[in-house]
């Protein structure tokens, strides 16, 4: 009687690393198609995008298919290329710097005094509802047609949300450790250094990835109203004499610059302060 129990457990054992091995095969499959995923919408949509414009004939000045976005990219010389995506680069990452550090120190500021939070936060708001294309090109007149005008556009652009999200961090800090600190005796420097600012460090993360973007928006914009390079200017020079694949070549490099920022900033994160990720993103 024993001799059967035996051979039926081992029979029933038996299976147990082939489930092992299946579940991790499931498991490494789902993983690929998490990373793979972004990429392979990318890829059909550039697939449909190209067969639409074959299939509809659709005119290149209305909407060029990828191919001819490509062939028009690789028709401007490298020079034009270096010298427009330097012009670009050089007042974006300008008045991103300047954004961060007015920004973060106003934020501290706003949230220790009352009074400056009372006076100086409405001006701000009224500051960022205003339409930068529309002041754009006063402050063109007004500071001249040298890179100032242009990094302050890219400031004004830039510098509303990291404000925004630094007063919200600063201001979430749980009451437990404000009255834990006081109750220390420790002083308002070191509550905002110790305490507030490393709690408030996610919502700043979260702000310098957005305005990542809008300093290239800003600089963008600075370039449509004044300047002789840059990829917006590159891109209206195009539209000017309706060379659209050209001007989609340039619109396609400026999502790169974009994309690299963003990128730049994820990094800088995870390796300046990783304990402010999630842990699935660590």
């Amino acid at each position: 009687m024993r001799l059967p129990t035996t051979s039926a457990a081992s029979s029933s054992a038996a299976p147990l690393p082939d489930r092992k091995a299946r579940a991790a095969a499931v498991a490494s499959l789902r993983l690929w198609a998490d990373r793979l995923a972004p990429a392979g919408a990318f890829i059909v949509l550039i697939v449909v995008w190209e067969g639409a414009c074959r299939a509809f004939h659709i005119p290149s000045f209305l909407l060029p298919s990828p191919s001819a976005i490509v062939i028009a990219g690789l028709d401007v010389t490298a020079a034009q290329w270096l010298s427009n995506i330097s012009a670009t680069l050089r007042v974006a990452v300008m008045g991103y710097i300047l954004a961060i550090v007015v920004s973060i120190p106003l934020a501290v500021a706003l949230v220790n005094s009352r009074f400056l939070s009372r006076t100086l936060y409405p001006i701000i708001v009224i500051v960022q509802s205003t339409p930068i294309v529309a002041v754009a090109p006063i402050i063109v007149v007004t500071l001249g047609a040298s890179d100032l005008p242009r990094v302050v556009i890219t400031f004004l652009i830039t510098f509303f949300p990291i404000v925004v999200s630094t007063v919200t961090g600063l201001m979430a800090t749980p009451e437990e450790l404000i009255e834990l600190s006081r109750s220390l005796r420790a002083g308002r420097a070191r509550e905002m250094l110790h305490i507030r600012l490393p709690f408030a460090v996610p919502y700043i993360f979260s702000a310098l990835k957005i305005s990542t973007t809008l300093a290239v928006i800003g600089a963008v914009i600075a370039e449509f109203v004044a300047a002789e390079h840059g990829l917006g200017f590159f891109i209206m020079f195009s539209t000017s004499f309706f060379k659209i694949p050209q001007a989609f070549a340039g619109l396609v490099v400026l999502v790169a610059i974009s994309l690299g920022f963003f990128r730049l900033c994820t990094l800088a994160q995870r390796w300046l302060v990783p304990w402010s990720l999630p842990k699935s993103q660590r």
